[in-house]
């Protein structure tokens, strides 16, 4: 049973629209092991992307993710990490598969409705990051 981090953003938290992406997830036999509604800090928005660290699009990806709610999960199932990458689409909806979330509820590559973890590696970071982290509990 494989684990990964899902992040419904701040955009689509605001659209109302969780509820649709929630049970798009569980129609694809992806359990909701964890989840809870937080507003990251900078700091924590900051550890979570360090990789974009050095990109142009970075403050801008900061200061969104910390701009309203979002509402996180762990997700169990099997191929987890790669059920969830490919139910969400491409980063740019534009791009993205039709039905994918990403393409349904995404308007550009900042604001793209979504995060999934990318490798098993990432998926225990983010994990330990948003449902570890003291702050954010």
């Amino acid at each position: 049973m494989e684990r990964t981090l899902f992040l419904i953003k701040p955009d689509a938290v605001s659209k109302k629209i969780a509820g649709k992406i929630i049970d798009i997830l569980e129609k694809n036999d992806l359990h909701i092991a964890e989840m809870k509604m937080l507003r990251l800090d900078t700091e924590t928005a900051e550890k979570f992307y360090k990789e974009h660290k050095n990109k142009e699009f970075y403050h801008k990806l900061i200061k969104y993710v910390t701009s309203g709610p979002i509402i996180a999960m762990v997700l169990e199932g099997e191929d987890a990490i790669k059920k969830a990458r490919k139910i969400i689409g491409s980063t740019d909806p534009k791009k993205a598969e039709p039905g994918t979330i990403r393409n349904l509820f995404g308007t550009d590559r900042t604001y793209n409705a979504v995060h999934a973890s990318d490798s098993p590696e990432s998926a225990e970071y983010e994990i330990n990051i948003i449902f570890n982290n003291n702050e954010n509990n």
